[in-house]
């Protein structure tokens, strides 16, 4: 995989004795979905404590934490920053106290209006203390004629918004109308679970009921679940989670993950044969990718790479500079299964080519004969707008260079992405994905900036001579 950042990761409980704990092993089972911060709030029917801080789960708590966090319902976040710094004030959950008492929200996702919504709150006397898009839920939960209108307030967000928020009262669980990133709830046996992927509720035995639906709140309290509908449904769900993003045991869209990849490297052989003598992956994303190509080409797999373990995902690191010194040291090729081997190379994506560029090259200087690329979706040569930070155009190098050319950089010998169809054809009906990074149509009108800060209120500054509409 090259490197790119997610968005987040969401897992709350209601209604038992050990929340904090279970959403402390549940953000451990999707730290794969953020590493720059982690944070829990709970409460006890009356107030909201919390903890969070910079860095993977394992370091921001401890058990003197999680003994301080002990209620009956708790939300807990991960992070990576798609708008906003990578630094403390931005970690989630956002804890604040507004006149119908205190509350804790977390948010996955990317609000495509979150410049013209800062701006009117701005206006209107709103303070923020954060350059997170997300902190703008919370300011309009406090206007007047949203406290008592949450239904309200979600019709005024555009963009990707999947949020669990807590009161002294329940907990909230929404998915915006497009459903762009995945939320699902799970039965405890005293209580319930909400996360952003299946196997955080298999981590702490919850059984899977279903997904939150897109358009719909879920109200979870003493007297059990209750659903409403916000906003009519017009699914899009991101496609990039089941080829990316999500662990391969879990289950996303209906869709297991793992199953799902496989189909993918099987549709890829048939799409992009080429002779050879060995598959390998590029761990982890290209795994199971490699073992559907591996049995419709009849070419052995191997594994070829060997994959450091201790170093986290350079996709979701926010600077360039840090994905580049992970990638050098989170891989290592094994010679003595590569040299003198045509080498076919299954990964998920090629999004910047720079980390994949530094990976075949392990394999040449290791001694394969040929290095044959092929990648399990189709090339990215537009912008996402919905969470995911290849949100400039120009880095992309499928759309700065001809497909042809991209060998020559990549220094591999070939190279074959699976087609848009393809991809598609892999998926179980109804077939209502975004494919927007690779086809260009947007299923959400954004005000964006050809090149964001990182810094939302230089984003604001700059906003007025550059937005433009897709």
């Amino acid at each position: 995989m090259d490197a790119i950042k997610h968005e987040c990761g969401l897992f709350g409980v209601y209604g038992s004795v050990d929340a904090a704990e279970k959403v402390y092993y549940g953000l451990y089972s999707l730290q794969h979905r953020g590493e720059e911060s982690a944070g829990i709030a709970s409460t006890d029917g009356s107030d909201i404590v919390w903890h969070k801080g910079m860095g993977l789960v394992s370091s921001v708590f401890n058990l003197q934490d999680l003994k301080l966090l002990r209620n009956s319902a708790a939300i807990g976040h991960i992070r990576y920053s798609t708008v906003g710094r990578s630094e403390r004030q931005n970690a989630q959950p956002f804890v604040a106290e507004y006149s119908k008492g205190p509350v804790a929200i977390a948010h996955n996702g990317q609000l495509v209006n979150a410049v013209s919504l800062r701006r009117s709150l701005k206006r209107s006397g709103a303070v923020f203390q954060t350059s997170s898009d997300s902190e703008a839920i919370l300011h309009l939960m406090a206007r007047p004629e949203y406290c008592e209108n949450l239904p309200g307030l979600l019709g005024d967000l555009r963009g990707a918004f999947s949020l669990l928020i807590l009161t002294p009262e329940e907990l909230i669980a929404v998915r915006d109308p497009n459903g762009f990133r995945p939320l699902c709830i799970g039965k405890l046996k005293d209580g319930y679970a909400v996360a952003s992927e299946s196997c955080a509720l298999d981590q702490v035995g919850a059984e899977y009921l279903r997904e939150v639906s897109p358009g719909e709140i879920v109200h979870i309290n003493k007297d059990g679940l209750r659903t409403e509908t916000f906003a009519a449904a017009k699914p899009s769900y991101c496609i990039f989670e089941l080829i990316y993003f999500s662990r391969p045991d879990s289950v996303v869209y209906g869709e297991n993950v793992h199953l799902f990849r496989k189909r993918l490297g099987a549709k890829l052989a048939e799409e992009c044969p080429v002779e050879a003598d060995i598959v390998v992956p590029v761990p982890e994303g290209g795994n199971s990718a490699a073992i559907g190509y591996s049995q419709v080409s009849g070419i052995p797999l191997e594994r070829g790479f060997v994959r450091n373990h201790y170093v986290g995902r350079t996709f979701i690191l926010p600077r360039v500079e840090q994905r580049h010194q992970k990638a050098e040291i989170k891989l290592n090729a094994i010679s003595s299964v590569v040299a003198g081997k045509r080498v076919i190379v299954v990964d998920d994506s090629i999004v910047r080519g720079t980390t994949s560029k530094s990976r075949f090259g392990l394999l040449r200087r290791a001694g394969a004969k040929e290095i044959h690329v092929r990648i399990s979706c189709p090339p990215h040569r537009y912008p996402c707008y919905y969470g995911i930070d290849f949100q400039i155009r120009e880095e992309l190098i499928a759309a700065v260079r001809p497909l042809e050319e991209i060998p020559e950089f990549l220094e591999v010998d070939s190279l074959g992405y699976l087609s848009i169809e393809g991809l598609l054809s892999c998926t179980s009906p109804p077939k209502d994905y975004c494919v927007a990074c690779f086809a260009g149509k947007y299923p959400v009108p954004a005000e964006v900036v050809k090149k964001v800060p990182a810094d939302l209120e230089e984003w604001e500054e700059k906003a007025g001579e550059h937005i433009i509409v897709v």
